[in-house]
């Protein structure tokens, strides 16, 4: 028998999976995959930790109608019946949002999910998702244990001016606060910082989590110090289809001269911007470095402008920067995006080798640079992987 964790990230339209071996110290995945274009053509891909395609004794069937509560169970009875020997012991879920009362994972019990279906609004794309995945679960396997892991976790070490906005305090203390999200990437990397960056690690470190999804924060001895994102995902960096921050007079704006209504503005903001409404052609990086219009270009420039913008303004939270990393898709995978926004740093000491840079090498820092510049890849499922064992290794 080989017991293992199942490690979920549901989304609108996809349903993202990852296989440990139940065991502590981050072992190795034993496969991993998606369920993509669900709700339309649904499309499943598992591959095994070393990137080969899993066989398939008995494939899934997806029809074009397969929702999540159809296709939990079935990922469930074909990682069971696929793999001999192989018993999931517990599930580890991402949730978007964990409040203020929660600064590490949780065990799920009905009063959590209560709660937690309490901060749907402030994360409305992410939050239903994850939480209907655990509903699945457990509608389908009452007795399997399962882990809620917050990406706002990580953020709970930051100090209470970093947190709070210019509003009255009756709406602070009802909890109307900054409270970052994408802690689970920025927790593997801050666990990785040692092997790159020995004693360096423990320095003032800048994060650049790039991807549809986009924010940066500010690490000071491996901890959260500040971060882009606020109240809600819409905050900080321009996103795929999300704007980013915005004058709250332009929301007031939309409403009393526009005439749109709050259901019209959530989706233009949540939807219909970021590089997709600015480039009025795709949301995808890949797509407009490809395109030669100006309304790409200047899409392109406008993301990596707000977030050089931003890596100055969380500088002044640590006083200086020792190193800037690069993660998650674009962050990874763009040079041409490291390029455009090491260039606005160069006023910091920020240098790039540009022959490392479009390698796509860890260290792509010039000789001459006075801050260390890395690309580290994310591996937010090794995190939840390990907080589910944690939690459950005794039940």
């Amino acid at each position: 028998m080989n017991d293992s964790i199942l490690v979920l990230n549901a989304g609108s339209s996809s349903l993202k999976f990852a296989l440990y071996p139940f065991a502590p110290g981050g072992p190795p995945p034993i496969l991993g995959g998606k369920i993509a274009g669900i709700g339309t053509n649904p499309v499943f891909l598992a591959l095994k930790s070393v990137g080969t395609a899993v066989p398939q004794a008995s494939p899934m069937t997806l029809d074009m109608s397969s929702g999540l509560d159809d296709l939990i169970p079935k990922l469930l009875d074909w990682l069971n019946s696929d793999h001999d020997g192989l018993v999931i012991r517990a599930i580890g879920h991402r949730v978007v949002h964990g409040g203020l009362m929660h600064n590490g994972p949780a065990l799920v019990t009905d009063d959590l999910l209560s709660e937690l279906d309490t901060l749907v609004p402030l994360a409305p794309t992410h939050q239903p998702h994850n939480l209907a995945a655990i509903r699945y679960v457990a509608a389908s396997n009452p007795t399997l244990p399962q882990v809620a892991c917050f990406d706002t976790s990580f953020h709970r070490t930051q100090d209470r001016l970093s947190q709070l906005f210019g509003l009255p305090r009756a709406m602070t203390d009802e909890g109307i606060l900054r409270y970052g999200f994408h802690g689970l990437s920025y927790e593997y990397i801050s666990s990785a910082l040692p092997q790159y960056l020995g004693d360096q690690a423990n320095g003032r470190i800048v994060v650049a989590h790039l991807g549809s999804g986009a924010s940066i924060c500010a690490i000071k001895a491996r901890r959260s110090v500040a971060t882009s994102m606020g109240f809600t995902t819409l905050d900080g960096l321009i996103m795929g289809h999300r704007c980013g921050s915005l004058d709250p007079g332009v929301v007031l704006y939309l409403l009393e001269e526009k005439a749109l209504t709050p259901k019209q503005v959530k989706s233009l903001l949540y939807h219909k911007s970021g590089l997709l409404g600015v480039s009025g052609i795709s949301n995808d990086m890949l797509a407009l470095e490809a395109d030669v219009s100006l309304q790409a270009k200047e899409a392109i420039e406008l993301f990596c402008y707000r977030a050089a913008r931003e890596i100055t303004a969380l500088a002044t939270d640590m006083g200086g920067i020792d190193a800037i990393v690069f993660t998650a898709g674009i962050g990874e995978n763009s040079a041409l995006v490291r390029r455009l926004i090491c260039e606005r740093l160069a006023w910091l000491g920020a240098d790039l080798n540009l022959t490392a840079n479009e390698q796509g090498a860890i260290n792509i820092q010039s000789s001459n640079s006075n801050i260390s510049i890395l690309v580290i890849q994310t591996d937010e499922e090794a995190v939840i992987a390990g907080k589910t064992h944690m939690l459950t290794c005794n039940l």
